[in-house]
């Protein structure tokens, strides 16, 4: 079983920055940011193998978003840089302890198949 508890929502202007934190615990071979805002379907936003250098990005996060582990702290962050207001959702960590799955980063992220998911912190961007 694993257990994630997110951070770092809030609200802040459109051109500003937050950074997102997601506590891991257990184990988990892969991370995973996600979005949803209202009226829309939820959207993979960036993953990460944890312990390794892959990293995936969807279209609308590249250049902006940055996703890192610290692997002293055991925590998944996600750097956001020059938020637009289209940027306003509820974001979600998402952890899978499954290398088999893990290795296929791009793809699991895009179809959001996660075995563990946290609950949510709000962004807004005015």
């Amino acid at each position: 079983q694993v257990q994630l508890v997110e951070s770092g929502g809030g609200s802040v202007q459109a051109g500003g920055s937050l950074r997102l934190s997601c506590a891991v615990f257990g184990y988990t071979d892969c991370m995973g940011w996600f979005r949803q805002a209202p009226g829309k379907e939820r959207e993979g936003v960036a993953g990460i193998l944890v312990g390794g250098d892959s990293t995936y990005y969807a279209d609308s996060a590249k250049g902006r978003f940055t996703i890192s582990h610290d692997t002293a702290k055991n925590t998944v962050n996600l750097q956001m840089n020059s938020l637009k207001p289209e940027d306003t959702a509820m974001y979600y960590c998402a952890a899978d302890p499954s290398i088999v799955r893990c290795r296929l980063l791009p793809q699991v992220v895009a179809a959001g198949n996660f075995a563990y998911w946290g609950q949510g912190t709000q962004v807004t961007v005015s």
